[in-house]
């Protein structure tokens, strides 16, 4: 199977909650994971705000080591403002990295695993929250 990783399903995991134990069992699993670099700098600036640089790094790596960070490029681009376009018309708070998320979930035929109560009621999505 292959998960995308969304910044709530990392943080959550971080944090040692109820719904970070429920992307435990997938971020610690042997299965392909995949964590688009928006979500890498929404947990890096996250944790630095919250804990500090030293823990945010300690974070990153970790993050690294676990899935294959995906950057954006053209084609994933593209796809984002597309999907964009159509949910902003759709879902209330709607914003460009959730786009991201969703379009890069789509690209790489992966379930994103979240618990962002923008992606809910959207196919191929694991939700935690």
């Amino acid at each position: 199977m292959r998960y995308l990783i969304d910044s709530y399903a990392w943080i959550e995991y971080f944090m040692g909650t109820k719904a970070g134990e429920k992307a435990k069992t997938i971020i610690e699993s042997l299965d392909e994971k995949i964590t688009p670099a928006i979500c890498l700098a929404e947990v890096y600036a996250k944790t630095v705000r919250v804990a500090g640089e030293e823990m945010a790094e300690k974070q990153r790596v970790f993050m690294k080591e676990r899935s294959i960070i995906l950057p954006l490029d053209e084609k994933l681009a593209v796809e984002a403002a597309k999907i964009d376009a159509a949910m902003k018309r759709k879902v209330k708070g709607w914003g460009l990295a959730d786009s991201i998320v969703y379009a890069a979930g789509l690209v790489k035929k992966a379930e994103i695993v979240t618990g962002d109560e923008h992606f809910k009621d959207l196919e191929n999505v694991f939700f935690i929250g």
